[in-house]
């Protein structure tokens, strides 16, 4: 299975009494946004399903996925999927889905990169998971530890995203 992990764009601040969950994608955020999943979809990138963090610019973010991606995909919500969610939940959400060629999950940081080194058993693993950026991790097995294959990892950088 190709799990694509995809952090969401550029968000809003907080707003004073504000909840952390209700922030939105920015105008850019999702402009950059689009133009990396844009470069994605030329690549091959084609999810059969997206996981998504139930926060509103993971949600966004699933929608500018489905949207540039295959406006048919399925968009699921999960709680496991936050900033603060359990590795294990994660992946046993993803693990409900192993009949999938490829699965996108919508997300945060820490989360990105800490999944990111689950799924590759590399615990000391740290990655510098930049908004708006998505990565590739092939999984062939789906016992309760993965051992991943990163693949690659693009960047709105270097997607050219302005």
């Amino acid at each position: 299975m190709e799990i694509y992990l995809l952090r969401h764009g550029i968000a809003e601040d907080q707003k004073p009494g504000g909840r952390d969950a209700d922030r939105a994608l920015t105008g850019e955020g999702k402009k950059k946004l689009r133009e990396v999943l844009a470069v994605a979809k030329a690549a091959g990138v084609s999810p059969d399903v997206i996981l998504t963090s139930p926060y509103r610019r993971a949600k966004e973010t699933a929608e500018i996925a489905r949207e540039v991606l295959a406006g048919s995909l399925t968009v699921i919500p999960g709680t496991a999927f936050t900033p603060g969610g359990e590795m294990r939940d994660a992946w046993a959400d993803i693990r409900g889905h192993r009949d999938a060629k490829a699965v996108m999950v919508a997300t945060h940081e820490p989360f990105a990169g800490l999944f990111a080194a689950f799924l590759l058993n590399a615990p000391g693993m740290q990655v510098d998971f930049k908004k708006g950026a998505i990565m590739r991790i092939d999984v062939d097995s789906y016992g309760p530890q993965p051992r991943g294959l990163l693949k690659w990892m693009l960047t709105p950088r270097l997607a050219g995203a302005s």
